[in-house]
């Protein structure tokens, strides 16, 4: 048996609004059984989402992707299954590696989860600092 550890590749930025704005790059896992460093791109994320004020200790996703899903999966499946009115425009956001802006919230912090291809999960959490704010 063994354990993969790893995280996934974010940049978090700050818009000239004074919003938060996340990317997510790919991931990298430290595979114990191989003793090698594993990355994978953005073309291997199944789904990530991002809770907007992680309180360090329960996630509660605010936004949720679906990178790879087709025109026909992932929320527009869900719009068709549930025949919900759904805006199509917001939800075309809701497909890359790119949240939407966001204010901080009251932790000043955000958390990313992933799960790949392989469906291996993992997590990174960041702290919103202002880049004129003392570290």
């Amino acid at each position: 048996s063994f354990w993969l550890m790893g995280q996934p590749d974010v940049l978090l930025s700050q818009t000239p609004t004074g919003l938060w704005q996340v990317e997510v790059n790919g991931f990298d896992y430290f595979d114990t059984a191989k003793g090698e460093l594993v990355s994978g791109g953005k073309g291997k994320i199944a789904a990530w989402s991002l809770d907007t004020d992680y309180d360090g200790r329960s996630l509660f996703p605010h936004q949720f992707f679906f990178p790879m899903a087709g025109k026909d999966e992932g929320w527009m499946k869900l719009k068709k299954d549930i025949r919900a009115e759904l805006d199509e425009d917001l939800l075309k956001h809701f497909v890359g590696t790119v949240s939407l802006p966001l204010e901080a919230g009251a932790n000043q912090m955000v958390a990313v989860k992933i799960v790949d291809d392989r469906g291996i999960e993992s997590l990174k959490v960041m702290r919103l600092l202002s880049p004129s704010a003392p570290a």
